[in-house]
């Protein structure tokens, strides 16, 4: 027999709290976690390397945002330092640079070097920034924002979902633990 108590409302309440607290403090200590700070002006015309060599490849061109503005990539402009004809500018995603600050404690004087994860020859082989590439780029990036979006909105309803029947049956568990408490409490009266 199921009542509608305000026992049960309050424990579907506090659990409902307690999850909702949690999940507030793991996003705050996720966000207070210290990830570094770069300014996008100083990046702008940073000398790039080569990490197969010690010298420069390039300078960066542009600096590539996602959705979340995220860095996605930078375009390298090789300019005639690589001996190449034509396109000259080459896109290079996350993951395959880093970047190094000198003088980091003024911002005066700081400066930025970049260090791709190719060879001049690799890096020569990356995509070429030009219109077709920006369109198609654009396109996919949308397109897998949008499934994200789809994906993370099932596995949300999904959650909630589950949730929802745990604080039931927990809820349904402390009812029945109530009323046979207060069975036991009328028997040992009598």
């Amino acid at each position: 027999m199921t009542h509608d108590t305000p026992l049960r409302h309050a424990i579907h309440r506090a659990s409902l709290g307690a999850l909702l607290a949690g999940g507030l403090a793991l996003s705050g200590s996720a966000l207070a976690a210290p990830q570094g700070l770069y300014s996008a002006n100083e990046l702008l015309d940073a000398d790039v390397y080569s990490t197969s060599g010690s010298e420069q490849v390039g300078e960066v061109e542009d600096i590539l945002l996602d959705n979340d503005m995220q860095v996605r990539a930078l375009v390298v402009d090789t300019g005639n330092l690589l001996d190449l004809k034509g396109e000259q500018q080459f896109v290079v995603e996350a993951g395959k640079f880093t970047v190094e600050t000198q003088n980091g404690n003024s911002l005066d004087e700081m400066v930025y070097r970049v260090n791709v994860d190719l060879s001049e020859e690799q890096l020569s082989q990356q995509p070429a920034y030009t219109n077709d590439w920006w369109q198609d780029a654009r396109e996919g990036a949308q397109q897998a924002w949008e499934t994200t979006k789809e994906g993370a909105a099932s596995a949300w309803d999904t959650t909630q979902e589950g949730a929802s029947r745990a604080l039931d049956r927990i809820g349904q568990a402390l009812e029945d633990v109530g009323e046979r408490t207060q069975e036991a409490a009328n028997d040992s009266g009598n």
